[in-house]
């Protein structure tokens, strides 16, 4: 009997995320020496706050250490329904709200439990890697609609109308986006929910995760808030990774119809069972907790932005969008292609650009064909103002050593 490894055909056209691949490159090579600043890496360089931590450290010392409730205690679910009512004003029952090891398990167990082989998922692109392979391993098909530039990188009525067929089972928003940074306000979701009347039976999933990291007078909102109407076929996703830095203590959470959410509960308990006790105590506090503490955090994420933004746009060739939320930059490299390096080497591609700035700059960044659409390359500024203000002086003047092919 031939021993050789197969793969299930669900996951053998997959691959670890290429921001993963591109982190763990940059940083062999920091190991080797090299001064390599990593700006791939969507993860808050904040700690998380201490009243949070504290929380844990006591649920520890109480004994609570035990399994929960599968998809969250009462004490995390009821705090997960008051955040909903309190800022984006949803009203939630107790077997409409979920909490799992993360928002990528939310998501997960949503495809899990709806989506039959040859199902179809509409995705605005570009997007975060894992939404397509997600879709892939529950035996979905991604139907991936580009969303240009120009359009600021939002999903049109007219592109959504076009990508809605009899298969189609979910429309995925994620705004603030990553890895664009754009959002979408209530006059960009309106057209697209007349859309979704017409189409009763899609349905719509929102990845909040970035709520509270928007700029300057921009005004976050949700779509259910926008029309209770879909609140039969709406799953709104969010997590405290992000706003509160507790990216490693993996708690994501949801709202939705009660049979979802039912369902979403069987595929958990056949996997991670209930999120952990110790984290759920946290993200209690976090939700429950003073909010005052993202105020100086946003104000200094925004201050990255402009820094970044201001930066990419004195370069030649490049072109960058100011994002209304996040903390990423997704800028156009349109203009460098076809130029050559000093070695000789012809930029063709934005993966040749990023390939090429971490070889001889010593700067990681991620290739926009990684989300889905070229020629860009996205920037997190999740990181210190003086590892930025570094990386854009050695991008800048890589930059300027390029020349027009002959």
């Amino acid at each position: 009997m031939d021993s050789t490894y197969c793969p299930a055909g669900r996951i053998g056209d997959l691959g670890v995320s290429e921001i993963l691949t591109i982190t763990a490159r940059a940083n062999a090579m920091k190991r080797e020496g090299f001064p390599v600043i990593i700006l791939g890496t969507g993860e808050p360089d904040f700690d998380t706050p201490d009243h949070i931590k504290d929380a844990a450290i006591e649920a520890i010392r109480q004994g609570q250490t035990k399994y929960t409730n599968l998809d969250g205690s009462p004490e995390m679910k009821r705090a997960i329904r008051d955040k909903f009512r309190r800022e984006n004003g949803l009203e939630f029952a107790a077997n409409e709200v979920t909490a799992a090891a993360g928002a990528k398990q939310i998501l997960y167990n949503a495809m899990m439990a709806t989506l039959d082989a040859g199902d179809e998922v509409i995705i605005p692109t570009p997007c975060w890697t894992s939404y397509f392979d997600i879709v892939r391993i529950a035996e979905g098909v991604p139907v991936a609609v580009p969303c240009p530039g120009e359009d600021g990188f939002r999903l049109s009525a007219a592109a959504l109308e076009a990508a809605i067929t009899p298969r189609t089972r979910w429309l995925l928003i994620n705004s603030p986006s990553n890895p664009t940074g754009s959002a979408y306000s209530a006059q960009d979701y309106l057209p697209l929910i007349e859309v979704l009347h017409r189409h009763p039976h899609v349905w719509l999933m929102v990845d909040d995760m970035y709520e509270h990291i928007v700029y300057d007078d921009f005004r976050f909102v949700t779509p259910l808030a926008l029309d209770p109407s879909l609140k039969d076929r709406c799953l709104t996703v969010n997590g405290v990774s992000k706003a509160y830095a507790m990216t490693g203590w993996r708690l994501g959470y949801a709202g939705g119809p009660a049979a979802l959410i039912a369902g979403m509960a069987v595929v958990q308990s056949q996997s991670t069972s209930c999120p952990s006790s110790v984290t759920q105590a946290a993200a209690i506090a976090a939700l429950d907790g003073p909010q005052d503490v993202l105020i100086p955090r946003r104000a200094s994420f925004q201050k990255r932005r402009d820094m970044v933004v201001d930066a990419l746009n004195q370069i030649d060739g490049i072109f960058c969008r100011r994002p209304e939320g996040a903390f990423y930059t997704f800028a156009s490299c349109e203009g460098l292609l076809g130029r050559v390096t000093p070695e000789g080497r012809r930029i063709d591609s934005d993966r040749d650009f990023c390939a090429w700035l971490l070889e001889s700059a010593d700067v990681a960044m991620v290739p926009g064909s990684a989300f889905g659409l070229s020629p860009y390359f996205r920037i997190s500024y999740a990181t210190s103002e003086a590892e930025l203000a570094e990386a854009l002086s050695r991008i800048a003047a890589a930059c300027a050593t390029l020349r027009a092919a002959e």
